[in-house]
């Protein structure tokens, strides 16, 4: 008897798992339930839609050096009948840049990623300034720049073609939320929607992004995931910055090259990020006093910007340490969690589909191994520290 997966969330961690264990055993039963099929209110159809390998934790790197992989051949991966998706991945790379405060950190985070094998350069003041001469470069003292495997996407593109492809190999999708989540003991065994269907199930997964605290208490399980809206805005400018990258600033303020225009955000302050704001704002202020003063500062060019289209999306925001919660629960026998992603489900999305489905099919990882990421450090309050939080 084949082996009956519920998946909770169809976005793209989700699909990405329904699409792995579609792959690696036909005979799994795998039932995704979506509750916005139309994903205007996914993370993955709202984020920035960006991938790097500048972080300074090894899992991290490992994962989204698979992510650029995955990526990067998504056309033979997700074909359907010869007809190959794209989502216009364009390697225009990361640079992170460093006052003399933070060198340090920068210098440790680059001897990991280039040990690793990530493509990053190091740049110091007069290399930034001859490879980005738009750039102020007054008060820094390096940068590490992404030479490939690092740019951005189209994100909606993305999660439609993981979805598509998981369902020509035979999972099933249902459009609705889930209403309850039944255990007997260590077990969960039935999922029901709110409009009353209910699917039994042999694993549960939790992939519900930004509403996945709410899944886990369903199971009695607490789960330090909250929605923290991220606004976005996409700016105009008389400025033509030749080679632009992903550009993050000292002070976390970010912006890309969209087309003829750009895009850019950053996280508000701690003591001015409370849970589950409406998508349907965005934080202005947040671009008046912040974002468009450190733009104009960084390059000198953007002194002369006009917002042209803004939104918000969620971070399902893992507040201990903003880094994923990937694995089993101890006090449940078969239920995952693939939680809190913080900012980076998109890029770790394909080696978290590939873990989650290694641990159902085979009981453990087969190929990278995700425990780091694992419920124990949640339960026992210990960190990870990612000195590359954005």
């Amino acid at each position: 008897m084949s082996s009956k997966v519920v998946i909770v969330g169809g976005g793209v961690v989700g699909s990405s798992i329904a699409y792995f264990l579609r792959m690696n055993d036909p005979t799994v039963d795998v039932t995704v339930i979506e509750r916005d099929p139309t994903y205007a209110r996914s993370s993955s159809a709202l984020s920035a839609a960006s991938i790097r390998q500048q972080f300074s934790t090894p899992l991290s790197i490992q994962m989204s050096l698979f992510g650029i992989d995955f990526l990067r051949s998504i056309g033979e991966r997700l074909q359907i009948d010869g007809s190959k998706p794209s989502i216009d991945l364009h390697e225009g790379g990361y640079l992170f840049l460093a006052t003399p405060a933070g060198e340090s950190t920068l210098r440790e985070n680059h001897t990991l990623q280039r040990a690793l094998g990530a493509d990053i350069t190091w740049l110091d003041r007069d290399g930034l300034a001859a490879r980005f001469p738009w750039l102020n470069t007054d008060d820094l003292v390096a940068g590490t720049y992404g030479e490939s495997g690092e740019g951005w996407f189209d994100g909606y593109g993305l999660v439609q073609a993981l979805r598509k492809k998981a369902q020509a190999l035979g999972a099933r999708y249902v459009a609705d939320a889930v209403a309850a989540v039944r255990r007997d003991g260590r077990r969960v065994t039935h999922v029901q929607t709110a409009h009353g269907e209910t699917f039994a199930c042999d694993f549960m997964v939790n992939a519900a992004g930004a509403w996945a605290r709410g899944i886990a208490q369903m199971l009695d399980i607490e789960l330090p995931v909250f929605a923290r809206r991220r606004s976005i805005f996409n700016v105009s400018s008389p400025a033509r910055l030749e080679r632009a990258p992903l550009l993050i600033d000292p002070c976390g303020v970010y912006f890309r090259p969209e087309g003829t225009t750009y895009i850019c955000g950053t996280s508000p302050s701690a003591d001015n990020d409370p849970d589950d704001l409406p998508l349907d704002e965005v934080d202005h202020a947040l671009f008046d006093e912040v974002i468009w003063p450190a733009l104009a500062h960084r390059v000198p060019q953007f002194e002369a910007l006009r917002v042209e289209h803004c939104w918000s999306g969620y971070y399902e925001y893992n507040v201990l340490d903003q880094n994923a919660i990937i694995g089993e629960h101890p006090d449940i026998d078969n239920c995952i969690f693939a939680n809190g992603f913080s900012g980076h489900g998109l890029q770790q999305g394909p080696a978290t589909g590939r873990g989650v489905a290694e641990l159902i099919l085979h009981g453990g990882y087969t190929t990278l191994d995700l425990s780091g990421l694992g419920f124990a450090r949640v339960l026992e309050n210990r960190p990870i520290i990612e000195k590359n939080v954005v």
